[in-house]
């Protein structure tokens, strides 16, 4: 701990990500939930270009104006590999930056997408020997990789919808009206999703309608990422839970879920619709019956332990009815550091399940510290 006896966070936010902007947002968050009293937070962006920075004073971190926040200017500074320099290097020396504001307990990586939520950085803090909130390498990157979050979740008797899986979609590929058999078309139907396998917030994804749109919207998703699937539209309810490590080591406890529902005229749950304009509408809690949310809780803490998540997680799910008119519950993707928003679903699951903002951000630390084997704040 500091010298002031707080715990010292250190709060990474921003990334080489498409969704650099939404982690900015969520690292405001985050920060101002976390209690000066208890924590010294210490801000670390991450520029597009790979820089890591104290950032300038005043840097934003909401959307303002429907502008999006972004890491820019700051002290360089760097993490030190070597778990004997606990944490972070200045790279330019300055009066008012020391070691005092660099070595750090643990850090709350607020990153989403490549470089942030896929195993890397989890993998650079290990060697680091840094604590670090959220789930390790593997969960990570088995979670952010859409292709092997169905195989495992299947693995553990999780429905799936039927989908299909192109790599090397970046190349010839994304020009073959063929890419898919004619089998794999009637299989799937239309609409079809299109996405990156590897991405989130929406990024790159199509919605297709026809298959004369599929070729570009292969190519769409190829722009964000190599491995392309395409997955069959599931029709039912949009219904998230989130999931949250036990206390002292306990099995996962599971939030009340949420239904997002869309407003007339919006098509779809894109990037635009979830952080930009006024298109969705959200029941927190969902207008479930008991049956429902315990299998949506169920489920989910299944999720959770078939991936090997730690700390937090948020499941997505489709609530509707299969060929056989039996109520059917689908997995549609994991989210090991979900979104930490003012609008984000995650907060304002466990809010409205009696854990406030606060609170849940407090439980994230302690769960890192734990698990490290160090002591919490007090």
């Amino acid at each position: 701990m500091s010298g002031t006896g707080r715990v010292r966070v250190a709060v990474v936010f921003g990334g080489r990500s498409a969704e650099h902007a939404i982690s900015c947002v969520s690292a405001g968050s985050v920060i101002a939930a976390l209690d000066p009293e208890r924590y010294d937070v210490v801000p670390v962006g991450i520029a597009r270009d790979g820089r890591w920075v104290l950032p300038d004073a005043g840097q934003p971190l909401a959307i303002t104006d429907g502008r999006l926040p972004e890491v820019a200017g700051g002290t360089a500074v760097s993490l030190v590999g070597d778990p004997a320099g606990r944490g972070l290097a200045v790279l330019e020396p300055t009066a008012a930056i020391g070691p005092a504001l660099t070595e750090v307990d643990v850090v709350f990586p607020v990153l989403h997408g490549a470089h942030g939520e896929d195993g890397t950085i989890q993998g650079l803090l290990e060697m680091s020997g840094l604590p670090y909130v959220g789930s390790g390498v593997f969960a990570s990157a088995a979670s952010m990789d859409k292709e092997f979050t169905k195989k495992l979740l299947a693995s553990a008797g999780l429905p799936q919808g039927e989908h299909v899986v192109l790599r090397d979609a970046g190349g010839a590929l994304s020009a073959d009206p063929e890419v898919l058999t004619a089998a794999d078309r009637e299989r799937l139907g239309l609409p079809v999703f299109v996405k990156p396998s590897r991405a989130g917030s929406s990024i790159g994804i199509t919605k297709v309608t026809d298959w004369a749109q599929f070729p570009a919207a292969v190519a769409t998703a190829a722009a964000v990422d190599p491995k392309v699937v395409v997955e069959a539209a599931v029709p039912g309810r949009e219904i998230e839970c989130g999931v949250l490590a036990g206390r002292d080591g306990g099995r996962p406890e599971a939030s009340l879920p949420a239904e997002i529902r869309l407003k007339a005229g919006t098509d779809w749950y894109d990037f635009s619709a979830k952080y930009l304009e006024d298109a969705v509408e959200f029941d927190v809690p969902a207008d479930l019956t008991p049956q429902q949310t315990r299998a949506v809780q169920e489920a989910s803490c299944r999720a959770y332990l078939a991936l090997d998540c730690e700390g937090l997680a948020r499941v997505d799910f489709f609530l509707g009815t299969g060929p056989d008119g039996a109520e059917r519950l689908v997995v549609n993707e994991v989210n090991t550091m979900p979104g930490f928003t003012p609008i984000s679903m995650y907060p304002r699951m466990w809010a409205a399940s009696g854990v406030s903002y606060p609170e849940l951000v407090d439980r994230l630390v302690a769960s890192a510290l734990a698990r490290a084997g160090r002591p919490a704040a007090r």
